[in-house]
């Protein structure tokens, strides 16, 4: 057996290092529009913030979709085929987005080209995830999940804040919508080209599966394993606030609190860079003291707390910029608190891994749904304060759920499994 090497060590499967790579550049291109893609749909052709979270939604939709379809299609195909149709979904109507929408500000052409540029990122980064699914070991799951968060965070919106930051100014938005474009085809040749583990190349499903069978069980498994589709709403809660916040946050910091553009812009990297950092660190901590009390305590409870900090704080003490950091920074923490998700729904369907990841990413994807919608309804009538209530609302909602998803090994009366402990055999797990 060959010694192992610092990624092992890590717990980055040896095989994928550089699908974590192309992940990391991919969602950095994808992120990079994150903080001012509203407001400048609002100056170009859509007209209000409220007309451009409807572009978002609908963006959201078809996330949502792609989400539950790469794990679906993953199982069929295998998820470097998933991957290779996500990037060229998204560079096909990008282009289309940026040179027949954008450019000549039509509107109905924003909502289609934009919202069908959504199937783009989930078919490829979360057919990713699924290839991390099939093949790192299970004691070491939490942290190569953890690892692809890492990637994935580290992009959207973090890097991809930095990148905005710098190309805004020397090419203007529309030109850094271009610079994004050439990001995501260098990660998307990094994955396809550098990743020769074999496992992704094939289909995870048994061969007597077939394409319709394969989609219903994707679905069914909501109701024969009912705490999987607990876990997907779980899912949906944590990090539809995310995406609702991008679409009204950018005022509030850049305008109302008069931070400008980069100081905001700023401020999400600050955010969601001490959000990479701690979901590794989570990732750890649920495979040491159990996924499910990680989740609920400091993903669902402490987000419900630094929600309203996020907002409340910096609105009462007014343009302080280092209070903005620091409530920031919190918000990052907790909201890392999320990442075991991805290791313990697939551990409620033992029997049905695949089944259960397409639902995780279905509700991965919901959130960009959601998130959006819910400022869509609510924006006018209750206004920045209303959602912000709405939101930590719903975290304490997801805390009190998690508390129901227990494994199969914990309805038999065994405590909460840890992954990472001494009695963990470090085995494939197959999707």
């Amino acid at each position: 057996m060959a010694p192992p090497t610092l990624f092992d060590r890590i717990g980055i499967p040896r095989p994928l290092v550089f699908g974590y790579l192309g992940v990391l550049l991919f969602m950095v291109g994808d992120g990079v529009e994150s903080g001012f893609i509203a407001p400048f749909m609002a100056d170009h052709g859509a007209g209000t913030e409220v007309h451009a979270s409807y572009v978002i939604t609908a963006y959201g939709v078809t996330v949502m979709l792609a989400s539950w379809l790469s794990g679906a299609l993953s199982d069929l195909w295998g998820p470097r085929r998933v991957m290779q149709l996500g990037l060229v979904v998204w560079i096909v109507f990008d282009i289309l987005f940026l040179t027949l929408a954008i450019g000549p500000q039509n509107y109905p052409l924003m909502l289609v080209f934009y919202g069908l540029r959504g199937f783009g990122y989930p078919l490829f980064a979360f057919g990713f995830l699924v290839w991390i699914t099939a093949t790192a070991p299970k004691a070491r799951m939490g942290t190569a999940v953890g690892w692809f968060y890492v990637a994935f965070t580290g992009g959207l919106p973090t890097l991809g804040s930095l990148v905005a930051g710098v190309t805004n100014p020397l090419f203007g938005h529309l030109g850094t919508l271009w610079v994004a474009l050439a990001i995501i085809t260098v990660g998307g040749a990094f994955c396809l080209l550098g990743v020769r583990e074999r496992t992704g190349f094939a289909r995870l499903a048994p061969p007597e599966v077939r394409p319709v069978q394969s989609l219903l069980s994707s679905l069914s498994i909501a109701w024969t394993h009912p705490k999987v589709a607990v876990g997907c709403v779980v899912r949906v809660i944590n990090t539809a606030p995310e995406f609702g916040f991008l679409v009204f946050l950018p005022t509030f910091f850049a305008k109302e609190l008069h931070f400008g553009e980069g100081r905001w812009l700023t401020l999400l990297a600050v955010i969601y860079g001490t959000n990479v950092f701690c979901n590794l660190l989570f990732g750890v901590i649920g495979d040491r003291i159990g996924w499910r009390k990680t989740i609920a305590s400091f993903g669902g409870l402490g987000c419900a707390i630094t929600t309203l900090a996020l907002y409340f704080v910096p609105k009462a003490v007014g343009s302080h910029y280092w209070v903005a950091i620091v409530v920031g920074m919190l918000y990052g923490v907790t909201l890392a608190g999320f990442v075991s998700i991805s290791a313990l729904i697939p551990a409620l369907a033992p029997d049905n891994k695949g089944g259960a990841m397409a639902l995780l990413n279905l509700g991965a994807g919901g959130a960009a749904f959601v998130g959006p919608a819910i400022v869509s309804i609510f924006l006018e009538p209750l206004g920045p304060s209303g959602i912000v209530i709405i939101f930590a609302a719903l975290y304490v909602v997801s805390a009190l759920l998690t508390l129901y998803l227990k494994t199969p090994e914990e309805e038999r009366g065994a405590a909460e499994p840890v992954p990472g402990g001494p009695k963990a055999t470090p085995e494939p797990v197959r999707a």
